[in-house]
């Protein structure tokens, strides 16, 4: 049984008067000891969506279950759920302290476990030394991390989690996601977080809801919204440095895959190269949108030549930001990259790097040799046989 099940549920706000749909048709089913990211862009619904969860928002249509109980209709108290906010939301007249053991308290815990669990709580999160002061008296990350703390602490069937290290700088965020991720896995508990930051979902997330626009665009592990994106925006929304994009229209000459692409630039492969489907899919299509990893990218004495635009050096890897095809195309390579603004470089793409858009609607058609189904997932093209399978 799935510990949360949200089904055909949308949101509008303002219906009658400046109708705003927040949330459209959302089907999510998390299973229980799962942590699911919502990520998105601000305005994606991804927060509507927590808040509905919650019970803090009415959804307009659809339904909410926890661990099988309809709790669409119930108040936030009655639904089992512990969540952190984003705005720290704490008790001004307590200590830190207090604040993290209060639901404990309520709950008439004894209070020597209380102490004990409000102590390894406050190691865990680094605010060890804060327990005594009052939540005025501390800064804006002391007060998330207590906040985050005070959720944390509680035995919920569900803990929501919205955006609970944005305040936080990026050393002490790497170190928390990895202390948290242990503690939910080590309980088995089940956790739903909401964030912008893909290295957050990444690092601490079994699956990933990417939303935009109120849509649900896919859903699935880290690794499949980066080798298997459902569609282009997932595609280019995923990933940093962002997924390139170029339009070629595919021409198939005897033994030959040609792709014109813009400027004048021709990208040549030997047929053999593609797999059946794919070949079918080239075939049927005048205008094709090409997608390709700047990991993927690769340079060196032979490919494409294009020109450079920027050429930077990280410590451990260079980003190359190139004009290729009446576009900007950026590598990124793990060692150093000679060349300065102007110069020309080559650049080559492997055809099992290719990712392939319907360049009119932006639906994923093929990832390297595989074919994509309409949920998202791949299909194996029969002259090469099975791998993957759905997202």
């Amino acid at each position: 049984m799935s510990q949360l099940d949200i089904v055909d549920v949308t949101k509008i706000y303002d219906p009658k008067t400046n109708p705003v749909a927040a949330v459209k048709s959302l089907d999510l089913s998390i299973g229980a000891g799962d942590i699911v990211a919502l990520l998105g862009s601000s305005g994606c619904g991804k927060t509507s969506t927590l808040r509905m969860v919650a019970g803090f928002e009415d959804i307009t249509h659809g339904l909410i279950s926890i661990a099988g109980r309809d709790v669409s209709r119930l108040a936030p108290a009655a639904r089992g759920i512990a969540m952190a906010f984003e705005g720290y939301s704490l008790y001004p007249p307590m200590t830190v302290r207090e604040n993290i053991g209060f639901a404990l308290q309520s709950a008439r815990v004894a209070t020597e476990e209380i102490t004990r669990r409000v102590d390894a709580m406050a190691n865990m999160l680094a605010i060890e030394s804060i327990l005594h002061r009052y939540p005025s008296s501390i800064s804006g990350g002391q007060q998330q991390r207590a906040g985050l703390a005070r959720a944390l602490i509680r035995e919920a069937d569900l803990h929501l989690l919205d955006e609970p290290m944005g305040q936080l700088e990026p050393q002490l965020r790497a170190l928390l996601r990895g202390r948290i991720k242990h503690y939910l896995k080590e309980r088995g508990s089940t956790a739903i977080l909401v964030t912008h930051d893909q290295t957050e979902a990444n690092a601490l997330a079994d699956r990933i809801a990417v939303m935009e626009n109120g849509t649900l665009q896919q859903y699935g592990t880290p690794g499949e919204l980066r080798d298997r994106p459902a569609n282009l925006f997932t595609g280019t929304f995923v990933g940093e440095p962002p997924m390139n994009v170029l339009t070629a229209t595919p021409v198939i000459e005897g033994e030959c895959v040609r792709l014109l692409l813009d400027g004048n630039v021709t990208l040549d492969y030997p047929l053999g190269d593609f797999s059946v489907a794919i070949r079918d899919i080239l075939a049927s299509s005048s205008s094709i949108a090409i997608g390709i990893r700047p990991h993927a990218v690769r340079t060196g004495a032979s490919g494409t030549g294009a020109s450079i635009v920027v050429n930077q050096w990280l410590g451990d890897q260079s980003h190359l930001a190139v004009e290729f095809a009446g576009t900007t195309v950026v590598a990124v390579a793990h060692e150093r990259v000679p060349g300065t603004r102007g110069d020309t470089v080559h650049i080559a793409f492997s055809p099992d790097d290719l990712h392939w858009f319907d360049a009119e609607n932006g639906r994923a058609l093929a990832h390297g040799r595989e074919t994509a189904d309409p949920a998202g997932g791949l299909i194996a093209d029969p002259a090469n046989g099975p791998k993957g399978g759905r997202t």
